[in-house]
């Protein structure tokens, strides 16, 4: 755990600079240690990346995710476990790997790609797909005006986001609500320069997908 910790630390270039643990008799039962963190991070005021100048004719790219990062474990445990009766060790066919491997993949960071787009100005905006999925994190980022086109099927869902959708024959508009289905980043680019983020992210060998269009409308999200 510790060694996990330090590496994520070193990767992200931050420092893990101290805290306490406390001692609760008989909230934990023994073996069982809870670990909580947050990041605290500073941008200067003239580089927040806000949204405001995100405009009709904009291209929306999406970055993949690794699993259900952070979001969606109440109904993933529900389908998983008591709908679908697994054993948190049992493999899974329909996922290829074990329901509890599958509800622990780690979440990937997505720093570095980020990192990239903005020191080369090519993001308007960009939204992290969390709780409440791509339907209600994009528009937070959508100035008045503008409607964000997602194209379902521009991406490749991941096969957990299928068994879940199988095993309770979930809406797609709640499929939608709840997980990020395989697009954990969101980042707006202006039409003349997606070919200079394309190339970049190509030469950085970062995947991405193109998964839609900013229009004009009100601040949600269309899927077509």
């Amino acid at each position: 755990m510790v060694k996990g910790i330090a590496a994520a630390c070193k990767e992200a270039g931050c420092a893990l600079i101290g805290g306490e643990t406390a001692q609760m008799p008989g909230f934990y039962t023994d073996g069982e240690y809870d670990l909580a963190g947050f990041i605290v991070g500073a941008v200067d005021r003239d580089k927040l990346v806000t949204g405001a100048g995100i405009k009709a004719g904009d291209v929306l790219i999406g970055l993949p995710s690794t699993g259900l990062h952070t979001n969606g474990y109440s109904l993933a445990r529900k389908l998983l476990f008591e709908v679908g009766g697994y054993k948190p060790t049992q493999y899974v066919t329909a996922i290829k790997e074990k329901a509890g491997a599958a509800l622990m993949r780690t979440h990937r960071s997505y720093l570095h790609v980020i990192q990239k787009l903005v020191a080369g100005g090519l993001t308007a905006g960009m939204a992290h797909i969390t709780g409440g999925g791509i339907t209600e994190n994009l528009p937070r980022i959508l100035p008045k005006g503008v409607t964000a086109q997602i194209e379902i099927g521009s991406w490749p869902v991941l096969p957990i986001f299928e068994h879940l959708r199988e095993l309770g024959n979930v809406p797609q508009e709640e499929m939608m609500r709840t997980f990020n289905m395989g697009i954990g980043l969101i980042a707006a680019i202006p039409a003349a320069k997606f070919t200079r983020a394309k190339n970049l992210l190509d030469r950085a060998e970062e995947k991405f997908y193109l998964i839609g269009r900013v229009v004009k409308g009100e601040r949600r999200v269309q899927y077509t």
